[in-house]
């Protein structure tokens, strides 16, 4: 007999905590494990939220996890599912993972964003795993009429240790079904010493069919009767379509429609950065290259809006003009920043700045879409399954319980696939011609319609006394937004060293009103926060005599616990100076950093470190400027503390060394505006990290007594300041605008 087994704990509502469980029959002699437990909570996660997790043991043996979060690239498709098989004890050989569908009513948050996974389900799923390991003891111990406590489980059985009898967990599917499921509460979880799956090294689960080619993305999707369409846009950032030529393009061979939407101006402004439908025109054709060639006659009037005047120039001569002025708002003020100030001995000052930066997914934004009696399906290669859905049913008219959301694998994601521009894009063009519409759009679309890490100015000052210590700091952060507040991931907090750590400290921000879409990048904020803070820090080192690791040490003093006064996302992590000390360290050590002045002339170590994502990363670049200007990223060591587990040590070295490749990647290039419209087009001209520019990363991770955190962001933001901090070594140039151009680094 077969069985489906659901297992609740309380939300909110006062509802028990004690769990209660429902059978159905399910076909095939297997158990269908249905959890829906607590999920741990994290800094900002409202109380009450819940995780669902779904196991299917089959009678062979056989374990089927579903992993519900969508995989941009980051291993929790793997990740997840370790999670519970560890607990539940079977052998990983034996597990095989399914991709959830986009359901916010069985599986709560569904989203890959914020280094979340980890320290999210780090408990709740392992408490999945060990509730269905008690249920297959408790099922065997009703089987042989045994104390529970006489079993052991091990590889998918349950060992009676008195007699030595087994039972397979397959065989116990039926008994198991009458158990009453225990309080996730209070179920033993495994020793770290005994895990036997958390820990090894795994390698992907979709890591043979990416490499092989199989039809794993959104841009892979095909459903039969499916048309493919483009949708073109005015260049410059919120224009509309006056006039086109469609019905010429409805002549052309092979184009099936071709029509203007108008976008949804009623959210303008009030939704995420691109979460509605704009204005523009769409060529639906019976291939994609018949539509792009059809794209090649389209003739539009554009009405081009007020954001035509916007350039790179405007930014930065607007950005000199406030810096003078007083600023918009306070991040921090802290003492007498100018009394401070004028009894120092020795007073720094420096401006530092950034530009654009756009995701640049390998995969381009894509959406397969099919509209029929008032229903919509849609495969997509989301991070935010849920907002893709709330935008597409508030733009069709819908409810958004008749969307289905399938969600593919990304082809990256790094913030991008968190809006729904494209999804909304194809369900109003599927709608519209009563037929399945994939959408594609091309590299320079993808370029040029993205919302960007925006572009930020930082004006510092600070004072070092006779002895070199820092005793006032000041930085006046200019960025875009509005006149009164900043874009999407365009401020900084109030804990960004070194806040906290100076008595007298005033950290301001004034904003340009800008119509540039603006949004998370990988390590949003912190990406661009980190070049500045930690490059000026660097400066006040060399201005202070001191070695610049050790002075950054001496900044944090002795190992204690800071309080965040960071409540913009609800309650944030506090600091812990002793975490942040132990990676500088440890990457003191591995980088041989004490032994740096025998390197060879034109050859330099830089040093930074970053606390983002609740992990704290210290890293050490050598970089070698030649006497033409041209640099070379020799090594980067990078060490890290993100808890007391590293769940999948592969899936970790790879998040780390992409996420520092990455960086580097962002320091050499730029997104540039003209006249309201980016000027790159492809990677000619907004180049990715080229396999003879990645250098090689060396990974250490410190473990603490702490619960795991996530990888995919934190380990970005010190590489860059550290790049910069190795080139100043190299050759005396110090770099306080990116991007780091080569060749111009002719020693100063």
């Amino acid at each position: 007999m077969a069985m489906h087994v659901a297992l609740q704990a309380e939300a909110t509502s006062g509802v028990s905590r004690r769990a209660f469980l429902k059978a159905s029959a399910l076909i095939g002699g297997g158990l269908l494990l249905d959890f829906h437990v607590p999920r741990a909570r994290a800094a900002g996660s409202a109380p009450g939220e819940a995780l669902n997790a779904y196991i299917k043991l089959m009678p062979n043996g056989i374990v089927t996890i579903t992993a519900k979060n969508p995989e941009i690239g980051q291993g929790v498709k793997t990740m997840l599912p370790m999670l519970i098989a560890e607990e539940f004890d079977v052998d990983w050989k034996d597990v095989r993972i399914e991709q959830a569908i986009a359901d916010g009513a069985r599986y709560a948050a569904q989203f890959a964003g914020g280094s979340t996974a980890a320290p999210l389900n780090w408990e709740p799923l392992r408490r999945v795993g060990a509730v269905s390991r008690e249920m297959m003891v408790q099922a065997a111990a009703q089987t042989w009429g045994v104390p529970a406590n006489e079993l052991r489980t091990a590889s998918g059985t349950v060992l009676h240790v008195p007699s030595g009898r087994k039972l397979a967990y397959g065989e116990l599917a039926a008994a198991a079904a009458k158990v009453v499921p225990p309080d996730p509460k209070t179920v033993r979880l495994k020793d770290p010493k005994d895990f036997t799956i958390i820990g090894k090294p795994v390698p992907g689960v979709d890591s043979p069919l990416v490499v092989t080619g199989k039809p794993l993305f959104g841009i892979d999707v095909t459903v039969p009767g499916m048309k493919y369409a483009v949708y073109v846009k005015c260049p410059v950032f919120g224009g509309k379509v006056g006039s086109a030529n469609v019905a010429a393009l409805k002549s052309l061979p092979g184009v099936r429609d071709a029509f203007v939407l108008r976008g949804d101006a009623s959210v303008a402004g009030s939704a995420g950065p691109l979460d509605r439908l704009v204005d523009g025109v769409a060529i639906v054709a019976d291939s994609w290259w018949l539509a792009e060639q059809a794209r090649e006659k389209l003739e539009v009037e554009w009405d081009e809006g007020n954001a035509a005047h916007e350039n790179d120039a405007r930014f930065a001569e607007e950005a000199a003009r406030l810096s003078g002025q007083a600023p918009a708002t306070y991040i921090v003020k802290n003492g007498n920043v100018d009394a401070a100030l004028a009894s120092a001995a020795r007073v720094v000052e420096a401006n530092y700045a950034y530009p654009f930066l756009a995701h640049a997914t390998l995969e381009p934004q894509n959406c397969t879409a099919s509209y029929a009696g008032g229903k919509l399906e849609i495969w997509a290669p989301t991070q935010n399954p849920e907002s893709n859905r709330k935008v597409v049913a508030r733009t069709l008219g819908i409810a958004p319980q008749d969307i289905t959301v399938h969600m593919t694998r990304c082809g990256g994601g790094f913030g991008r696939r968190g809006a729904s521009d494209y999804a909304v894009e194809a369900a109003a063009i599927a709608k519209q011609v009563g037929v399945p519409v994939k959408l594609l759009w091309n590299r320079a679309d993808d370029l040029r319609h993205d919302f960007y890490r925006p572009a930020g100015f930082h004006h510092f000052k600070a004072g070092l006394d006779g002895g070199g210590n820092l005793v006032a700091f000041r930085n006046h952060f200019v960025t875009l937004g509005t006149a009164e507040e900043p874009g999407s991931s365009a401020f900084a907090g109030p804990d960004e060293f070194p806040s906290r750590f100076v008595a007298d400290m005033e950290f301001a921000a004034s904003f340009i009103p800008s119509g540039v879409p603006t949004g998370p990048l990988r390590a949003p904020e912190s990406n661009g926060l980190a070049f500045a803070f930690q490059s000026f820090i660097d400066e006040l080192a060399h201005a202070a005599g001191r070695d610049p690791l050790q002075f950054r040490l001496d900044l944090l003093g002795e190992a204690r616990i800071l309080d965040s006064t960071d409540d913009r996302y609800g309650p944030q992590p506090d600091f812990d100076t002793g975490r942040m000390r132990g990676v500088l360290e440890l990457v003191r050590e591995k980088s041989g950093w004490s032994a740096r002045q025998k390197l060879p002339s034109g050859t330099g170590l830089g040093v930074a470190f970053y606390y983002s994502h609740m992990g704290y990363f210290a890293e050490v670049v050598q970089a070698t400027v030649g006497t033409n200007g041209a640099l070379k990223v020799d090594k980067v060591w990078v060490a890290a503390d993100v808890g007391s587990q590293i769940i999948n040590p592969i899936g970790a070295e790879n998040q780390v060394q992409g996420a520092v490749l990455d960086g580097i990647g962002q320091a050499l290039t730029r997104i540039n505006i003209a006249n309201g419209r980016t000027v790159q087009s492809n990677f000619h001209d907004f180049a990715p990290l080229r396999i003879n520019q990645a250098p090689p990363v060396e990974v250490h991770f410190r473990t603490t007594d702490n619960p795991p955190t996530g990888l995919g962001e934190p380990a970005l933001p010190p590489v860059i300041p550290a790049l910069c901090n190795a080139i100043y070594a190299a050759c005396g140039k110090r770099l306080r605008r990116l991007p780091i151009e080569n060749g111009t680094l002719a020693k100063a």
